[in-house]
Parts: C-alpha cells; sequence; structure tokens
C-alpha cells in the first residue's frame, strides 16, 4: 500500500528527497530518546531505501506522515518487518516531529495501520515496542488494543501484541 488517507493525514511511500524533513526530527536526539536516533542524511536515506525493498517484496512498509491541512511532513510509520533487526515480526512503529506531539496522530496512524493489518492484508497479529518510560508510546499502543507480552532487556522495551480481533485463534506466538 503505497497511499492511504485519513482524517486528517495523508500517509504515502516514503521518497528519498524526504530524508532531510525526516532527519529534522529522526536525528533528533530529544525526540528519538526512547528509541534509535539516526545520525546523518545517509543513515536516514539508508533507512528509506531498506524499507524500500521490504515494502516491493511484502506490499507494506512505513510511510510519510503530512498533515492534510497544509502537507507538511510531521511523522514516519506504520506497519513493517524490521530489516535491520528480523525476527519479531510485522511491527507498527511510529516516529512524530515534537511539533505533532500531543495531537492524536499516532494513534490515527496506529488505526489506520491496524484496519490495513486485518483487511486488505490480511495479518493475523502485529508486534511493536515501546520503552517503559515512553508513556505517550504506551497509551497510543494500549489504547490500540496491544497487550504488554514482556521486557526485552537486549533493547531496554516492553514488547506489545495485537491479534486479528477477527481471528478464532488470535494469531500465531511468537517464539523470539
Amino acid at each position: 500500500m503505497d497511499r492511504l488517507e485519513t482524517d486528517r493525514l495523508l500517509l504515502r511511500r516514503p521518497r528519498l528527497r524526504d530524508a532531510a524533513e525526516l532527519l529534522a526530527f529522526l536525528g533528533d536526539p530529544e525526540a528519538m530518546r526512547y528509541t534509535q536516533c539516526l545520525s546523518s542524511l545517509r543513515e536516514v536515506r539508508r533507512h528509506l531505501a531498506a524499507h524500500d525493498r521490504q515494502r516491493g517484496r511484502l506490499g507494506y512498509g512505513p510511510w510519510t506522515v503530512l498533515t492534510k491541512t497544509d502537507g507538511r511532513i510531521v511523522g514516519f510509520g506504520g506497519l513493517y518487518l524490521d530489516p535491520f533487526d528480523p525476527g519479531w515480526g510485522t511491527e507498527l512503529g511510529y516516529h512524530f516531529a515534537p511539533e505533532a506531539w500531543g495531537k492524536g496522530f499516532a494513534s490515527e496512524l496506529a488505526r489506520a495501520s491496524l484496519d490495513l493489518a486485518w483487511g486488505q492484508l490480511g495479518l493475523r497479529e502485529i508486534w511493536a515496542f515501546a520503552h517503559p518510560d515512553n508513556t505517550a508510546s504506551r497509551r497510543v499502543l494500549e489504547k490500540a488494543g496491544f497487550e504488554v507480552q514482556r521486557f526485552v532487556d537486549s533493547m531496554h522495551r516492553n514488547l506489545f501484541r495485537i491479534a486479528d480481533p477477527r481471528s478464532q485463534h488470535g494469531g500465531e506466538r511468537c517464539t523470539c
């Protein structure tokens, strides 16, 4: 899925020319204090290219998130198989510019991602990570229906899971 619209957001396939605007928050140590901070345009482009290869293989990947009102890039996220740390299954992830925090954009992205996962993609479960101190991210996941499975020591993050509510079996168990 290369493009999707929500009430307030346009979710589109990332472009390499998005890298500078994405680096403004993906490279901001304060904005990324609970996750990996990218350090350069080259690193952002590398991430975009790796996710684009996954999108070509799977048919989905994270989006560049823009506001519909002014077309401003405010985030990056969606569904993906992590090309840098494989083995966790399909994940939901999101990163937003600080000026977009507290506006419900992450929840809007999460809802759209889960609708896509259960509907068009036919996925049975989605995984996510959130640092225990990242109250806002944990709240987004819990509001969307994710439940904590366990703490992953090596990542210093909680592993969350949600299964397709229409599935009788509730998805596959992660063996990670």
